[in-house]
């Protein structure tokens, strides 16, 4: 990998890292465990990405076990946003 591209990956992960602070601090305390429940399913993306970085096409040892990482907290994510979910859309129903 080159510089010039070392320094564009650097700039989107920052630039994607302050707007999404900036984006989760303006949203009120009472929809923040609903839309953070519901935007962890959106880690399927992530983990699309690790499985390819996990195959067999020429990639490198670490690029395997980083994206055998990225895919065991992938799926520990969207689980846990599924049962959070969950666990929200009981304590709503009746008895």
């Amino acid at each position: 990998m080159n510089t010039e591209s070392l320094i564009i990956l650097l700039y989107v992960l920052v630039l994607a890292s302050y707007l999404g602070f900036e984006l989760i601090a303006k949203v009120p305390p009472t929809l923040h465990t609903p839309l953070m429940s519901g935007s962890n399913a959106i880690s399927g993306i992530t983990i699309v990405g690790a499985l390819l970085a996990c195959n067999e096409l020429g990639y490198t040892t670490l690029s395997k076990w980083l994206g055998m990482l990225a895919l065991v907290l992938a799926v520990i994510n969207v689980v846990g946003g599924y049962a959070v979910t969950d666990r929200m859309l009981k304590m709503f129903k009746r008895k």
